[in-house]
């Protein structure tokens, strides 16, 4: 299960691990979708932590706040996606996702000595 090794939820690596078919699937048409556009890895993580934002799921903030790092996003830009919801959203839904950025930003930047909160 090495998904769960990547820091995955472990309901997440529990249910991909039960449903390997499924797992693939998902695998696949993500790397499908991204191949379909020009759109960058920074940018593509983004809006999937915008749209994890929109439908209020902490699970998914958390991992596309690691996967935005990974791809180049910075803090600053990682809070920016999310604030730019507010007109959208709501600041109540705004600012619960802003408490899971920070989740994610406070354990990366506890290794490099950098955490701000918003």
């Amino acid at each position: 299960m090495a998904k769960e090794n990547m820091g995955f939820p472990k309901h997440y690596s529990k249910t991909m691990a039960d449903y390997p078919g499924l797992r693939q699937a998902l695998e696949a048409l993500g790397v499908a979708l991204r191949k379909e556009g020009p759109i960058d890895a920074k940018t593509t993580q983004l809006i999937e932590l915008a749209a994890a934002a929109t439908i209020r799921s902490e699970g998914a903030v958390h991992s596309h706040v690691k996967r935005a790092l990974e791809a180049g996003a910075t803090p600053e830009e990682i809070r920016h996606a999310v604030v730019l919801l507010v007109s959208t959203i709501g600041f109540p839904t705004v600012a619960a996702a802003l408490s899971w950025v920070d989740d994610v930003l406070k354990k990366e930047s506890r290794r490099r000595g950098t955490f701000r909160s918003t």
